[in-house]
């Protein structure tokens, strides 16, 4: 049985399955699971991430949905992929040299969900894979009201009365923003170059890490 959910904003978690780099971990935003491992799946020209183009086949085993918006979901993203980074964060230790990647990333995520502001959102893990499923420690438990889900899921699409042309985004293919000759971030409205995009975008969400979840809450 398929799980549909409506207004998905998700956070993933991928295993790569490629004997040549088996064993990589990637993180990303998506609105749609199915349609987002597919485009990983047959690389960048396809919408498919850089890092993760060329280097499949991968496998996306575990989502956490059930954020109040992209913002949120993409604050979630950035933080789990960035900890040494996040302010929220500072507890948690570096990778260790015996530590399994696709291991580290579960700690961090458990780690995560004990810390405010994601541990009162009301979040789903859910396992896409069981062959993959990992328990939490015992003492990185989530918390009461974030149950932890089993089996595939679906995004089921919400009819709007105009309808955007809406992409997902990864950590190196950040929020929906037409390019030109230069663009304007969507966090400041600053008139940035397009190289220097992504990078400002990290940093903008870094500094407002405080208050955009906050405020939702």
């Amino acid at each position: 049985m398929v799980l549909e959910v409506e207004n998905f904003y998700g956070v993933y978690l991928l295993y790569c399955t490629n004997p040549k780099y088996k064993g990589r971990a990637y993180i990303g935003y998506t609105v749609d699971p199915r349609r987002r491992v597919t485009q990983h799946n047959k690389g960048s020209k396809f919408g498919g991430a850089r890092r993760t183009s060329g280097k499949g086949p991968w496998d996306m085993v575990l989502i956490v949905y059930g954020f109040p918006s992209d913002i949120a979901a993409l604050r979630f993203e950035w933080a789990w992929q960035h900890p040494q980074k996040s302010r929220r964060l500072k507890h948690v230790t570096g990778k260790k040299s015996s530590e399994k990647a696709f291991n580290y990333r579960l700690r961090v995520l458990a780690n995560m969900l004990q810390t405010t502001p994601w541990r009162r959102l009301p979040l789903t893990v859910q396992w896409l894979k069981q062959e993959y499923r990992t328990d939490f420690p015992v003492d990185l438990q989530p918390p009461s009201h974030i149950p932890i889900g089993y089996g595939q899921i679906k995004s089921k699409k919400v009819k709007k009365q105009s309808d955007n042309n809406e992409e997902d985004t990864d950590g190196d293919d950040l929020p929906s923003i037409s390019f030109s000759q230069s663009s304007r971030c969507e966090v400041c409205v600053k008139k940035i170059k397009n190289e220097n995009l992504a990078s400002h975008w990290a940093e903008e969400l870094h500094v407002l890490e405080d208050a955009v979840v906050d405020s939702i809450l």
